[in-house]
């Protein structure tokens, strides 16, 4: 097997991808594996406010019977098992897993088998956020008003912006023109979608700034993942 890269001094710079004007696009399955503060432990960053706190967006692998110490999450967690299980001491959560952990929340993360994690961190403010853990494998499809595009609603919580579901769109299926009137995020789990500026394979992490247009369509069909309304908490971390 082998062994993942340590950083560089330059990996280890703590501002990435914060200016929220920007649309943002990372092939997270071209970058190198980053070391974290657990030997065991590796971290593909997006977006990150500082080297060690602050506002990140990553995909993060734990090997074998890896672990991480207990914490708090100031701020909120949410986590997507993309492979493997996931576990800490509420239970152990198998790939297709969301989870919505609010401020305050405290766990010991680990994995006896390793898995591959989509995490946000500190990006979801406020007291009276429910916590949410959702097996996404028994959710049904749910129909849109989109002919080809169906979708497994995750996220969506009376006085707070962000929307969070999984959407799967058919072959040759795009919603037309969007406009991105408050910003999204989009991760392409797998398939592939195409735009004016380009082809997005498996693992495309997209940020798309306020007011951004374009028109998506997936030739051979994808499953990705969704967020919308986020974007205000990012931005007003970094103000």
């Amino acid at each position: 097997m082998i062994k993942p890269r340590a950083p560089s001094h330059s990996q280890h710079a703590p501002e990435l991808n914060i200016d929220f004007r920007q649309r943002v696009i990372v092939d997270t399955a071209r970058q190198a594996w980053m070391a974290s503060p657990s030997s065991k432990v590796w971290r593909k960053p997006l977006e990150r406010e500082a080297a060690e706190h602050g506002h990140t967006t990553s995909i993060v692998r734990f090997e074998a019977g890896s672990s991480f110490p207990r914490h708090e999450h100031q701020l909120g967690e949410e986590i997507l098992v993309l492979d493997g299980v996931f576990s800490d001491e509420h239970g152990d959560w198998p790939a297709g897993t969301y989870l919505l952990n609010p401020e305050g929340f405290r766990h010991a993360p680990f994995s006896k088998p390793g898995c591959v994690l989509f995490v946000k961190l500190r990006q979801f403010p406020g007291a009276g956020r429910e916590h949410h853990v959702i097996d996404t494998n028994t959710l049904d499809w749910q129909s849109t008003d989109i002919d080809g595009i169906t979708r497994k609603p995750l996220y969506r919580q009376a006085g707070f912006a962000d929307v969070t579901c999984l959407e799967r769109w058919a072959e040759g299926a795009g919603p037309g023109l969007v406009t991105h009137q408050q910003g999204a995020e989009w991760f392409i789990l797998d398939g592939e979608i195409e735009d004016d500026e380009g082809v997005y394979g498996p693992g495309s992490w997209l940020r798309f700034p306020v007011g951004a247009t374009h028109r998506p369509r997936s030739a051979k069909g994808c499953t990705l993942y969704l967020k919308l309304g986020g974007l205000r908490y990012l931005e007003s971390a970094a103000a």
